[in-house]
C-alpha cells in the first residue's frame, strides 16, 4: 500500500462493523491507497470477493494482486449496474470512507488545497467534467452564493460570490492564489507554501473550497445513488460501514440508515414502528486520540454502521 497517498481512517473499526463473512462479497466504494480493501481482503476465505471502486487514475497504481479482487475504474454512484455487469444480486457488505485521500490535498496540481497556487482543479476524475475554474468564472452571483452556502455553510457566501464576479470582471481567476487575492485574503510563503495566519479565515477557506469540490464532483448526488444502491443490493444480515467528514454527507448516510431515505423522511407501519431497512449497529464511532494525532486527517471522521433488516 502507498501510505504515501492515503492513511486509512478508522481502519480496524471499519471493517469490523462489516462482520465479514469468508465466502461473501463485499464492496469497497472508496478504494483510494487500498488499505481497507486490503483489510477486508485479510478477512475473506478463497471464495469471497472483493470489488473496490475508484474513479481516479492515480488510485490505479495502489491495485491489489489477488484473485478474490476487481478494481472497477468508475464513480462509486454506478454501484447497481456495476454489480449487474458482474452477475451479481447480493452483496454482504458495503464500506466507504467519504473523505478526500491525503494524496488529494497533498497534490499540488490538482488544486484541492488552498496551500498551493496551483490550477483549481478539484475533480476527482481528471478525464472529464467541469474544474473549479470553470465554476468561478461560469456561474450566475446566485449560483455561486447557493453552492457556497449549501455545501460550504458559509453565512458570509453571498458576499464572497459578489467579490468573485467582481473580481472575474477584471480577470478569470484560474489558481488558489487568484481565489485568495479576490477576496482579499492575505497569505504569506511558508515552505513553498501559502499559509493563512487568521485561524478563523483559515476555516472559511476550508469550506470555500470544500463546496467547490463538492460541486465539481456531485459529491452529495453520488453519494445518494450510492446508498439507495447499497440498499437495494445487499442481502438480508449484510452491513453497511461509512465513516463521513463534514454534517452534509453524515446527515444523509444518518438518513439512510435511520429512516431509509436521504431526506430523513419517517414512514411508519401500521403499529408506528419506522419501516426503516435499516438496524443500527451501535452508536456512532470516532478516532481515538493517538489516531487522531497521528493522522490529523481523522480528526472529524465519524463512522456508522447498520444492517440490513
Amino acid at each position: 500500500m502507498d501510505t504515501a497517498y492515503h492513511i486509512p481512517v478508522l481502519l480496524q473499526e471499519s471493517v469490523d462493523g462489516l462482520a465479514i463473512q469468508p465466502d461473501g462479497i463485499y464492496v469497497d466504494a472508496t478504494f483510494g491507497g487500498g488499505g481497507h480493501s486490503r483489510e477486508i481482503l485479510s478477512r475473506l476465505g478463497p471464495k469471497g470477493h472483493l470489488y473496490s471502486f475508484d474513479q481516479d487514475a492515480d488510485a490505479e497504481r495502489n491495485i491489489v494482486s489477488d484473485d478474490r479482487f476487481t478494481f472497477v475504474r468508475s464513480n462509486f454512484r454506478y454501484l447497481r449496474q456495476w454489480m449487474r455487469y458482474y452477475d451479481i444480486e447480493h452483496i454482504d457488505g458495503l464500506l466507504a470512507d467519504l473523505g478526500v485521500s491525503s494524496h488529494h490535498f497533498d497534490d499540488e496540481t490538482r488544486g484541492f488545497s488552498f496551500r498551493y497556487d496551483a490550477a483549481l482543479d478539484m475533480r476527482m476524475n481528471k478525464r472529464a467534467g467541469t474544474t473549479a475554474a470553470d465554476i468561478l468564472n461560469h456561474y450566475t452571483e446566485e449560483q455561486l452564493a447557493d453552492v457556497i452556502y449549501l455545501y460550504g455553510e458559509l453565512k458570509q457566501a453571498r458576499r464572497i460570490a459578489k467579490a468573485i464576479v467582481t473580481a472575474r470582471s477584471q480577470q478569470p481567476i484560474t489558481t488558489s492564489g487568484e481565489l485568495l487575492t479576490a477576496l482579499g485574503i492575505e497569505t504569506q510563503q511558508q515552505d513553498g507554501q501559502l499559509s493563512i495566519a487568521n485561524p478563523q479565515l483559515k476555516k472559511d477557506m476550508a469550506r470555500l473550497f470544500q463546496s467547490l469540490r463538492i460541486e465539481v464532483n456531485h459529491e452529495m448526488d453520488a453519494l445518494r445513488d450510492l446508498l439507495a444502491g447499497a440498499t437495494t443490493l445487499l442481502r438480508t444480515g449484510g452491513r453497511l460501514s461509512v465513516i463521513t467528514y463534514h454534517s452534509l454527507e453524515d446527515r444523509i448516510v444518518k438518513n439512510v440508515m435511520k429512516a431509509g431515505n436521504a431526506e430523513g423522511r419517517v414512514e411508519q407501519d401500521f403499529f408506528g414502528r419506522i419501516a426503516s431497512p435499516y438496524r443500527l449497529i451501535g452508536k456512532m464511532v470516532t478516532p481515538d486520540a493517538d489516531e487522531q494525532q497521528h493522522n490529523p486527517r481523522s480528526r472529524s471522521a465519524k463512522l456508522r454502521i447498520a444492517e440490513k433488516i
